[in-house]
């Protein structure tokens, strides 16, 4: 037996007006009191509230939206391949801190994927229709149009990593720069002399910055950096397994690696132990990111740890203000925040 739904005067859904006529009170009032405004007497808010219980009113959320020309949505656009983003646990991580900050909101995500040209193009023609009120641009690299394609449209948007040190668009990122300097300064600590690493793609901004790191805490220790210790990666593991057998050619008898990520560092890892060079007697292994692959690694990876979930939480904040601000998009740009949370190594038995 189906459960009987509320019904108005005219036989269907109760309308804004009905509450209003049975709270004794303009169509006007009911609004501001179901909106949450506080130009309302608490008297005329309970009798308001109660006619809405009575009645079973139940506000129409999309033609809110509309009349605000808003959408109630935001877009997470991640512009790399699927499975990039399924197997690394930044993209999950990421998602999750922002599913943290929706939680409380009546925003709706959605998830897109941008790793070629006909999906940019189809996300274009996507945005440019404004059917999203802000979008969270995770992993961008320094070539791709989508954030400039933001700005044109003026679409409220925050970048998972800056694209430059001239950043115009709001981003939130981890402390690269320090967290490599304190990679490298533990294998340094411990005693290694040939410290080799393994970068990320680096039109990446974040990857340059952990190249820049590694450079800075050698020339600390009165070292300069070997050009022959340094290997291109791509954030993938195979990527870490061929920047690997290409360092041990270059550098037979190096003895630690800081790679740029943890998933680059498994895939070294494999490189070493098919090579016979124990983890950490022969090689000292550092990675970035302390990702679940950091602690279920043999023996456990030292890894340094970002703030990711956290990441995700402040972007949405971040995004979610830009949404409320009734300002045009110009006259905000220069105030635009770039927000760098600190990183923190943590040592485990591969170094």
């Amino acid at each position: 037996m189906g459960t009987r739904q509320p019904r108005g005067r005219s036989g269907g859904r109760p309308t804004l007006e009905e509450v209003a006529a049975r709270a004794g009170v303009g169509r006007g009032t009911v609004s501001r009191v179901i909106n949450g405004s506080p130009r309302v007497s608490e008297r005329t808010r309970a009798a308001v509230e109660e006619a809405v219980a009575e009645l079973g009113y139940v506000p129409n959320t999309a033609a809110r939206a509309l009349a605000a020309n808003r959408t109630d949505s935001i877009a997470v656009v991640v512009p790399e391949p699927e499975s990039r983003f399924f197997a690394e646990p930044y993209f999950s991580d990421i998602i999750h801190g922002v599913g943290q900050a929706l939680a409380d909101t009546d925003m709706q995500l959605l998830l897109t994927f941008a790793g070629g040209d006909r999906e940019r193009r189809r996300l274009a023609q996507y945005l440019a229709a404004h059917r999203v009120d802000g979008v969270l641009l995770v992993s961008v690299h320094a070539d791709d149009p989508l954030p400039d394609l933001l700005e044109q449209l003026e679409i409220p948007a925050v970048i998972s990593g800056r694209r430059s040190a001239d950043e115009t668009l709001a981003s939130v990122d981890s402390d690269n720069f320090a967290g490599a300097r304190a990679a490298v300064g533990h294998l340094l600590e411990r005693g290694r002399r040939s410290i080799a690493t393994i970068t990320g793609r680096l039109d990446v901004y974040g990857a340059q910055r952990r190249l820049d790191g590694y450079r800075d805490a050698l020339e600390g220790a009165g070292r300069e950096a070997d050009e022959a210790l340094i290997a291109q990666g791509d954030f993938t593991e195979e990527g870490g397994r061929r920047a690997m057998a290409e360092l041990l050619e270059r550098v037979p008898a190096l003895d630690a690696v800081f790679a740029g990520s943890d998933v680059m560092a498994a895939g070294a890892r494999q490189v070493l132990r098919a090579a016979g060079r124990r983890i950490p007697e022969d090689v000292a292994l550092v990675g970035f990111d302390d990702s679940a692959i950091a602690r279920h690694m043999d023996p456990p990876l030292t890894s340094v740890r970002q703030p990711i979930t956290e990441m995700g939480r402040t972007m949405t904040d971040v995004l979610l203000a830009e949404i409320a601000d009734p300002r045009p998009a110009a006259s905000r740009r220069p105030q635009r925040p770039q927000i760098v949370l600190p990183t923190e190594l943590v040592r485990r038995a591969s170094s």
